[in-house]
């Protein structure tokens, strides 16, 4: 299952990493809240975009939307539009509802809204749509090497 290597590919970094597994589903950013006793915004949503074939996964706080013209500057021409579950799939590894920032299929820029910042922990998918993993900014930003940026911004 996607939890164990989530749970083995944390483990190099910082051996106290560890995936919390819920009975319930927890695929959404108000179920994942809701089952940890925490805020919305807490959770960190990653979400893969594409233009013309150029992946990139975002990765931001619950209550953050991301602006279209941000994901154009960074990956590029194209029309920016959410990957398919099936691309989803194949280039994270995980289904939607449990894409995990790390342990990637294919390598893919990453890039971390600094809204994550505002919080001592934030809460990411952890392989299943029934897992979370508690990590602070600082790691999740060693762990995927990820590229930080304010998602609602773009210049024009």
């Amino acid at each position: 299952m996607s939890i164990y290597k989530v749970r083995e590919y944390v483990k190099k970094f910082d051996d106290s990493l560890e995936p919390i597994e819920f009975k319930e589903k927890t695929n959404t950013v108000e179920d994942a809240a809701k089952a940890l006793g925490v805020e919305g915004a807490q959770i960190a949503k990653s979400i893969l975009f594409k233009t013309g074939n150029q992946f990139g996964l975002f990765v931001t706080a619950g209550d953050i939307r991301i602006n279209q013209k941000t994901v154009k500057k960074l990956l590029g021409p194209g029309k920016p539009k959410l990957a398919a579950p099936e691309e989803v799939e194949d280039v994270t590894g995980f289904q939607i509802g449990g894409v995990c920032p790390f342990a990637l299929n294919k390598k893919v820029p990453i890039f971390l809204d600094e809204s994550m910042k505002r919080f001592d922990k934030v809460f990411t998918a952890a392989g299943t749509p029934h897992s979370a993993l508690p990590i602070t900014f600082q790691q999740l930003e060693e762990i995927t090497q990820g590229r930080v940026i304010d998602v609602q911004y773009a210049d024009e």
